[in-house]
């Protein structure tokens, strides 16, 4: 364990609840550490060094466990805290079964038979197992109403957005998720952008309800595209690659880990 997460800990253990955002960013600490170490500056994931790692990321799950969110964290401590919970339990589940082609091959085995990776148990919080649809649709999605978090959770597939290589952190959340947004929409190879034609993640075909459609969703793309895209524009999804966003082979990952 590196020294910032020490450091990090003791600050979470060490305040009084009523200073929440302070627990809340010390809970986080163990994942950024591991993060920086292991994603790439383009998003994709270094599993194998995760799993050189394996216990520091179960010790923080452990945390987790220790650490539900209290009712004096602010809402944005909050719905950060749930989507470091999200994108931690995601690769933790696939390093259980690394390596695979793709998140959507593996089946967990339960009492009852085999569930989805979506719907099986997946994380420990505060006493209680929640399923990675369960964090998503249950709590994130309804409780904050904030279509950005789809520019935030990681589903290790090639065709979602980069995972960011730093915990998320209420006192900071509203800039990452728009430059997440950013980031996302600047990737030829997830959207394509235009002012009169735009080719789009089926992401936001799927979350329409959320996200808008028509000149609704121009207008929220705008927000984060470097060009303006005119309200006539034409709109297309494009086929989704469910392939592990695991790092292409010849990255540095020593230089990686000494970050």
């Amino acid at each position: 364990m590196g020294v910032s997460t020490v450091l990090c800990l003791l600050t979470a253990r060490g305040w009084p609840s009523r200073r929440g955002s302070k627990v809340a960013a010390g809970v986080a600490c163990p994942w950024t550490d591991l993060l920086r170490r292991h994603v790439t500056p383009e998003g994709y994931v270094d599993y194998e060094g995760f799993l050189e790692e394996e216990d520091q990321l179960d010790a923080y799950l452990q945390i987790i466990r220790k650490t539900p969110p209290a009712a004096t964290w602010s809402a944005a401590d909050k719905e950060a805290y749930w989507i470091n919970v999200y994108n931690a339990a995601t690769i933790y589940t696939v390093l259980q079964y690394f390596p695979v082609t793709s998140i959507n091959e593996i089946k967990v085995k339960e009492l009852k038979g085999y569930k989805s990776v979506w719907e099986a148990g997946s994380v420990n919080v505060g006493g209680k197992v929640y399923s990675l649809n369960t964090i998503e649709k249950e709590i994130l999605r309804p409780e904050f109403k904030d279509p950005r978090v789809h520019f935030a959770l990681v589903s290790a597939a090639m065709s979602y957005p980069p995972l960011l290589n730093e915990a998320y952190d209420g006192a900071r959340l509203n800039q990452q998720l728009d430059a997440q947004g950013r980031l996302f929409l600047s990737r030829t190879a997830l959207n394509q952008l235009a002012a009169d034609a735009v080719h789009l993640s089926s992401l936001f075909d799927w979350y329409a309800a959320e996200f808008g459609e028509g000149t609704k969703l121009i207008a929220f793309l705008n927000r984060y595209s470097a060009i303006k895209i005119e309200p006539t524009a034409t709109i297309e999804f494009l086929p989704f690659d469910w392939s592990l966003n695991n790092r292409p082979r010849g990255t540095d990952t020593q230089a990686l880990r000494q970050r």
